[in-house]
């Protein structure tokens, strides 16, 4: 037996070594990124200020009403966080979203000064409640506005999973440095000089989003507008902040990975009650037992942040986020088998190790094929089905495990998951060949016009690209004729002429046809192969959204065309 599971297991040490390597190299790329850095250290400041925050209220609320007014509390501030997700999130599409992780910042430093105000001036309690629920409201559009602009601060997609994985292992740090440092500092402080901590925390990060240098972005709207049309309606109200779910439905990948991770949700909101009974009833330990278990769910999350990131470049995003979704199931079948400490412990382990899996595969896939300028309403929209679903879990887990005790209840929670997983597996695998690098990438890559577009958005446009082929002779496009597309030379050589006078050759990586599209006019050279030439084309449609809706791309193209015309 030795001799044939060791040449497997010398096999599996380099990938393994392998696989630490990429994820160290991905995370250090991550904090090379200046940008990528402040924006993560951002969220430092405010995921931690956000439990805090909540941390401190609770205690403070339940001093004021008991856990009644915790449980009451909490239930209307998921509820408005749920329905106002949507309508946050569309101003992540509306104004620079840097700007918006400033003002959602800003606001919230301001609201919970004024809460500590009115502690320390000891008013009624409502305007304290008031004022902590329309903090936690801020919470979404900062945190929409953040997963949305990465992709146009990453390099490549590597680094674009990395970055959501190193924020989803921030996440999971603060799940536990927050509350700690909000109880650390109420052993020996008061309400009021946590909340005033939490305020620092979020000028830090106020301060350091400050810093981000952007990628400028066209204004709202004009990125796929034709330069020489009538700039068409403005959506209404309701249209323009339905239109995250709009585009999940009409998107049959975002549609599969939305209904995977609701899935995951219910099973997050019903862990807020079995946790509880496992620490009372199996472990035997009480409201101690909670933290204990929320701790060995924490050590899970960080190992599978880190697994995320060194998975990023197996090409298998869907299915990784699939193996996490079903990673918040199987582990539930431990304790109805054998409800024993060490399987409370292990399953909640699993958890954790499955839930970066979901959160950091689920923004990447999100980030590269939705469009750039519904994104933040798709994050919107995202947010408010998890909040539902969550709370759908939380509700319907103390009925379960009345009508059927713990083991049982698990058993039920976890089946409907895992056949879910098992039926959606399919759809899984073909949204990862829908993930895979287009061919043309390269090729675009080496061009100016193209290059400051975000990963996300180069790849939507790589897997535009029409091929045509033309022979030695053949023209390509001719002087006069209308503007309709795109050209980049994959292969062979062309020559431009204009009245009959050459102008110049042209090779593979070079690129012609922006004139007419950019200026609106007819064709102002005729272009000839001269050889056997391969070309990749893109409809004016798909070049005018992409150009004309990013101020660099703009820019260079515009520098090229002044240059071409000055000839």
């Amino acid at each position: 037996m030795a001799e044939v599971t060791e040449p497997a297991a010398q096999a599996e040490e380099p990938s393994r070594r392998g696989m630490l390597r990429e994820t160290r190299d991905s995370i250090v790329s991550v904090f090379a990124n200046r940008n990528l850095r402040r924006i993560e250290l951002a969220f430092v400041g405010s995921a931690i200020g956000d439990w805090a925050y909540a941390t401190a209220v609770a205690v403070w609320a339940y001093g004021e009403g008991g856990a009644k007014a915790v449980g009451i509390w909490m239930a209307i501030r998921y509820l408005l966080m749920a329905v106002c997700a949507p309508f946050g999130a569309a101003l992540a599409d509306r104004m620079p979203r840097k700007r918006l992780m400033i003002l959602a910042d800003l606001g919230r430093a301001l609201l919970v000064a004024a809460a500590a105000l009115c502690l320390y001036l000891d008013t009624p309690a409502a305007p304290v409640y008031v004022l902590a629920t329309l903090t936690s409201l801020l919470s979404t559009p900062f945190l929409v506005a953040q997963r949305a602009m990465l992709p146009a601060l990453a390099d490549r997609p590597e680094e674009l999973t990395a970055a959501n994985g190193t924020a989803s292992t921030i996440d999971a740090l603060a799940f536990f440095a927050g509350p700690a440092l909000g109880a650390l500092l109420l052993g020996f402080t008061t309400v009021q000089v946590v909340f005033l901590v939490n305020v620092a925390t979020f000028v830090w990060s106020m301060a350091l989003v400050a810093g981000v240098r952007l990628p400028a972005r066209g204004e709202p709207g004009a990125d796929d507008v034709d330069p020489g049309a009538e700039k068409p309606p403005s959506p209404g109200f309701l249209a323009e902040t339905s239109a995250g779910f709009r585009t999940i439905g009409a998107d049959r990948g975002l549609l599969v990975v939305t209904a995977a991770a609701c899935v995951q949700t219910v099973v997050a909101g019903a862990s807020a009650v079995f946790v509880v009974v496992m620490a009372a009833d199996v472990l035997g330990t009480g409201a101690r037992g909670v933290g204990f278990l929320d701790s060995v769910f924490g050590i899970g999350s960080i190992v599978g942040g880190v697994l995320a990131i060194g998975r990023a470049s197996r090409g298998r995003l869907a299915t990784d986020l699939a193996v996490g979704v079903g990673l918040w199931s199987l582990p539930l079948l431990l304790v109805t088998v054998q409800p024993s400490p060490v399987t409370c412990f292990a399953a909640m382990a699993l958890l954790g190790l499955g839930n970066p899996l979901v959160d950091v595969n689920l923004d990447t896939i999100v980030q590269r094929i939705t469009p750039d300028e519904v994104l933040g309403r798709v994050f919107g929209a995202l947010e408010a089905c998890f909040i539902s679903t969550m709370a759908l879990g939380a509700l319907v887990m103390p009925f379960l495990i009345e009508w059927l005790d713990l083991r049982w209840a698990m058993l039920a929670i976890a089946v409907p998951v895992v056949a879910a997983v098992v039926l959606g597996l399919p759809e899984m695998r073909r949204l990862d060949l829908r993930l895979q690098e287009p061919d043309r990438l390269p090729l675009l890559r080496s061009i100016d016009i193209f290059a400051p577009l975000a990963p996300g958005a180069l790849e939507s446009v790589a897997r535009r690209l029409t091929e045509l082929r033309f022979v030695a002779g053949e023209v390509l496009l001719r002087e006069g004729a209308e503007s309709d597309l795109f050209y980049v030379i994959e292969s062979g050589l062309v020559e431009v002429t204009q009245q009959g006078r050459v102008l110049r050759h042209e090779g593979p990586g070079e690129y012609f046809g922006e004139i007419g599209l950019l200026r609106n006019v007819p064709r102002t050279a005729t272009i000839t192969a001269l050889e056997p030439t391969v070309v990749q084309a893109l409809a004016r449609e798909d070049f005018l959204r992409a150009v004309s809706g990013h101020r660099e791309a703009r820019v260079a193209a515009d520098n090229v065309i002044t240059r071409r015309l000055a000839v």
